[in-house]
């Protein structure tokens, strides 16, 4: 091994490239050029920039690093494992295999300092502005003149791909519209994509594009000047006004004589006798593998006992603030352990039939603005539609560059980077975020919500406008096929509440769930409060099915339904009792819920040998055939709807009482 003209710098940023090139090639997969052409960058973040603690990658004041290029994940695990987190030379070797704590992209929970789970291009990008939200709100909430508790900041490496994607547009603008100085993004400015040369689709001004947004944008030239990378960083952290991009040239693959700057290098392994040359290249035995030189591995470590050290001044300075403003620390320790404060539940409305008619995201309206004084980490806002929606909490401040104690978010137009935004915020300890659009816009949240739900985090998001029942908007508004794409998604769970009552329970299960996301499906139209006094309690609701009304004998047919449609199985049920045909009518407004039940309480509600059962709901019957059996029936929609008054859409299409009398005694 060749050190004589290695600085300990560019020795220890050879060794992550020829780990790179190592794990790549005996994993016969993954993205070599990315880690090898960004080394430098990544050493200036690990060695100079950043402050972490390795012996507690929780510490709430370490800043946080993005790896939106995920495709690159071998450069994040080399610098954990240098610096002195939980990964062993032996995970690195593991790259890409089964169990391995080493996945193909980065995954939260998998391996420690890992903040967030990265892959989907973009995703990352935005990730890191809520993140960098939630610090700020943290910041305006928890410090105090002489206790600066939380003024970490968000540090990312972005590609050229993450540059393409809209998501990273739509949060760009909103992190420059916010000011978020903590933001300081690396942008990997290779030129190269699977494709090829970004050339041939990838033309504009990045750095101009930027400054458009309202961003503090820099430029090096040359991404192996280990100086000019540090001295932007630094301007960066010295402008705390606007987001930083700092756009730097690199080359892809670099060491590799033969792939260097070529699309071959970018999701490929480079070759064995190619590796070999890498190693001869940048003075490292070409016959070793997985070598980490102990002097590059001593540096590193010593950097992160550094940060190790920072992390006890901050214990200190928190023990103090403990003492100074005890109530304050004991709210952000119960909202950050993931628990909420004892009897918010009782602050839940409870509606009567007295009240009429409400639409559930009316109800859901009146609900957070029940519970928001007693849940101060209950955040959120709308894609530009809470008049809609009923999201914005009446006696709180919009979150903005002057107002960072806000808890009202004004997202805008963009629905992409609002799911990412919310799961960036869900990441950081202390803050419950939510976020609401319209159900048939779910479909442009889709990879953030996905992304959650892998993660198991815990935003809530909020759809309202759920059926064909919105009306006159008509089949571009109308909802058909979300609902069981969105039950199609592991570990989500969705639920579509009956009425007022119904809504409420659902904040309650929603805000106590911690393993997932929540998505509340909520009408347009106005629905009648269901009788309490009459029928079962809406608290059955957490148990995702629970019989509603039952008849006096046993039933011949088993009436479900979710959403608005329940208050069409009680009337029908009715009907049918005068008809001599005994019903029992399901509230069902979340599978996922039900599915988790024994076995025993499933067989309360749909004893197995009462077969004839009818479902009821204005969606894709797709999924409903393990609820109602091959001797039942569905009553759904298979085609999109039409523009007029909700009411008679929904006769239209079958949903009214006469239409499931019929089908019900037909069974």
């Amino acid at each position: 091994m060749n050190t004589k003209n290695q600085s300990i710098a560019d020795w220890g940023i050879n060794t992550v490239r020829v780990l790179a090139a190592d794990a790549v090639q005996k994993a016969n997969s993954g993205h070599p050029g990315m880690p090898m052409g960004a080394a430098p960058m990544g050493h200036v973040l690990w060695a100079e920039s950043m402050q972490y603690s390795p012996a507690n990658p929780e510490w709430p004041n370490r800043d946080r690093f993005v790896l939106s290029a995920g495709h690159g994940c071998m450069l994040q695990y080399s610098y954990l494992y240098l610096t002195g987190y939980d990964i062993s030379m032996e995970d690195i070797k593991q790259f890409r295999q089964l169990h391995s704590k080493t996945a193909g992209h980065p995954e939260y929970g998998l391996l420690a300092g890992i903040e967030i789970t990265t892959g989907p291009l973009g995703q990352g990008f935005a990730n890191g502005v809520g993140m960098a939200i939630a610090q700020q709100h943290l910041a305006a909430r928890y410090n105090k003149p002489g206790f600066e508790l939380f003024n970490y900041r968000i540090y990312a490496i972005c590609s050229d791909g993450d540059m393409m994607e809209g998501v990273s547009s739509e949060a760009a603008s909103l992190a420059g519209h916010l000011q978020l100085g903590n933001i300081i993004y690396l942008y990997d400015d290779n030129n190269i994509s699977i494709e090829g040369d970004t050339g041939i689709t990838f033309t504009e001004d990045v750095a101009l594009r930027f400054e458009a947004y309202g961003w503090h944008v820099q430029t090096v030239d040359d991404g192996n000047d280990v100086a000019a990378i540090s001295a932007a960083v630094k301007a960066a952290v010295a402008e705390t006004g606007k987001p930083s991009l700092i756009k730097v040239r690199t080359q892809i693959a670099y060491g590799s004589p033969n792939k260097v700057n070529t699309a071959g290098a970018h999701g490929a392994p480079l070759g064995e006798e190619e590796v070999k040359l890498v190693k001869k290249n940048l003075g490292f035995d070409p016959d070793q593998y997985f070598v980490v030189p102990e002097e590059v591995l001593q540096f590193y470590r010593e950097v992160g006992k550094k940060g190790s050290k920072k992390e006890e001044e901050w214990n200190k300075l928190y023990q103090a603030y403990t003492q100074a403003f005890p109530e304050l620390a004991a709210e952000y320790e119960l909202f950050s352990s993931g628990k909420l404060p004892e009897g918010w539940t009782d602050k839940l409305p409870v509606f009567t039939t007295a009240d009429g008619k409400i639409a559930t995201r009316k109800a859901s309206g009146k609900v957070l603005n029940a519970i928001a004084g007693s849940l101060p980490a209950l955040i959120g806002g709308s894609a530009d539609l809470s008049p809609s929606t009923d999201t914005y909490l009446e006696n709180y401040p919009a979150f903005s560059a002057q107002h960072r104690e806000g808890r009202n978010f004004h997202f805008g137009v963009r629905e992409h980077a609002m799911g990412s935004i919310l799961n960036g915020m869900a990441i950081t300890k202390g803050i419950i975020p939510y976020g609401a659009t319209f159900l048939i816009f779910s479909e442009y949240m889709r990879p953030p919500v996905r992304l959650a739900a892998i993660m198991k985090i815990r935003p809530v998001f909020i759809y309202t406008h759920d059926s064909i029942g919105l009306g006159e908007d008509g089949t571009t508004h109308q909802p058909v096929e979300q609902l069981i794409s969105l039950r199609s998604i592991p570990n989500i769970t969705l639920i579509r509440p009956a009425d007022a009552n119904e809504t409420a329970q659902a904040w309650r299960v929603a805000l106590e769930h911690t393993d997932g996301p929540v998505v509340l499906v909520l009408t347009r139209q106005g629905l009648p409060v269901i009788d309490q006094d009459k029928y079962a309690k809406a608290s059955g609701l957490e148990r995702g099915a629970y019989i509603l009304s039952d008849s006096s004998q046993e039933p011949q047919v088993i009436l479900i339904g979710t959403g608005s449609e329940v208050q069409l199985l009680l009337k029908a049920q009715e009907v049918l009792k005068k008809e001599g045909v005994p019903a029992r009518v399901v509230s069902m407004p979340s599978w996922e819920l039900f599915d988790k039940q024994g076995d025993d309480y499933q067989q309360q509600v749909f004893p197995k040998h009462i077969r004839k059962r009818l479902a009821v709901e204005a969606g894709s019957p797709l999924g409903w055939h393990k609820y109602v059996t091959d001797e039942g029936a569905v009553l759904g929609i298979t085609r999109f709807g039409e523009s007029a008054p909700g009411e008679e859409v929904m006769a239209e299409f079958g949903f009214t009482v006469d239409n499931i009398v019929m089908m019900a005694k037909g069974l």
